[in-house]
C-alpha cells in the first residue's frame, strides 16, 4: 500500500498546501476526499487523474469536497466513462445538488454513489475497509484501510478521543487531523496537547499531523514536541507531496 498526501491544508487557504485529499494505493488508486487543489496535486503524480476509479469522501464540507465536479469534468474530457464516490449519508444529494447547478455536466460519465453508515465495513481497490463516525460539526467518517497486511487510518476532521485512537491501534501510519497550535481554543479540532493525551498506550508506526491551518506556520516542531509529551511514538507533520510506503 501506499499513501500520497495531495493536500495537507484546511479551509483557509496558504498558498503553501492544498485542501485536503491522499491518494491510497492498495491493488488499485482511490481519492481520499477532494478539496480544492487536490486535482492538479493528484494530475502531477505518475497515477494522474484518470486511475482513480473511486472517491471516498469523509464528509462534506468544501474543503473535502470542493474538487469533486472538476474531477469529473477532467474524467470526461480524458475520456474516462466512469466513477464512484462514497461517502456519509447525504453524499447522493450532494452529488445531485452539484449536477443541478452544472447541468451540462450531467450524464456526462456514468456516476455511482454509494452513502455508508457509521461502522459499516466495505472493500474498494482491493482494500479492506472500516469506517466510523468521529466528533466533528458534521457527521463524518475516519477511515482503516488493509492490504496485503499493512493498514492506514485517517482520522478526517475531528476532536481527539479515544475510541478513534483505539480505532487507529496497530496502524502503520495515522494521520490526524492536528489543525491548530496549543494555545488556540477550538473546538471540532484537537491541539496537540489533546491528540497525544488522547494517543498516549496506543501503538502506530508514524502519526502524520495534518488538516492544517495556517495558525500553525512556524510552529511545527513545537506541534510535535508537545503531542510527544504523552505519546511516545513517530511524529510527522505532513506536508503535501509527500509519498509514504506501507
Amino acid at each position: 500500500m501506499r499513501v500520497t498526501f495531495l493536500g495537507t491544508g484546511s479551509a483557509m487557504p496558504t498558498g503553501e498546501r492544498f485542501q485536503t485529499g491522499l491518494l491510497v494505493e492498495g491493488e488499485a488508486p482511490l481519492l481520499l476526499d477532494c478539496g480544492s487543489g487536490v486535482l492538479h496535486a493528484l494530475a502531477g503524480t505518475e497515477t494522474g487523474y484518470e486511475a482513480p476509479g473511486t472517491v471516498v469522501l469523509s464528509h462534506h464540507h468544501l474543503d473535502h469536497v470542493s474538487d469533486l465536479l472538476v474531477l469529473v469534468k477532467a474524467r470526461w474530457l480524458a475520456g474516462e466513462e466512469e466513477l464512484t464516490v462514497l461517502g456519509p449519508p447525504g453524499t447522493a444529494a450532494l452529488v445531485d445538488g452539484l449536477l443541478e447547478v452544472h447541468e451540462y455536466m450531467q450524464g456526462r460519465i456514468e456516476l455511482t454513489v454509494r452513502e455508508l453508515e457509521p461502522g459499516e465495513p466495505f472493500t474498494v481497490a482491493g482494500m479492506a475497509v472500516e469506517s466510523m463516525e468521529t466528533r466533528h460539526s458534521m457527521q463524518t467518517l475516519a477511515y482503516r484501510f488493509e492490504h496485503e497486511g499493512a493498514v492506514f487510518t485517517f482520522s478526517a476532521d475531528s476532536e481527539a478521543f479515544d475510541a478513534l485512537a483505539a480505532f487507529a491501534d496497530g496502524s502503520d501510519a495515522f494521520a490526524h487531523d492536528c489543525s491548530f497550535p496549543d494555545g488556540v481554543d477550538v473546538a471540532n479540532h484537537p491541539t496537540p496537547a489533546q491528540l497525544g493525551d488522547t494517543l498516549a498506550g496506543y501503538d502506530y508506526g508514524t502519526v502524520y499531523l495534518t488538516h492544517l491551518y495556517p495558525h500553525t506556520r512556524g510552529r511545527h516542531e513545537e506541534m510535535v514536541a508537545s503531542v510527544r509529551e504523552s505519546y511516545d511514538g513517530e511524529v510527522e507533520v505532513a506536508r503535501d507531496g509527500l509519498g509514504v510506503e506501507l
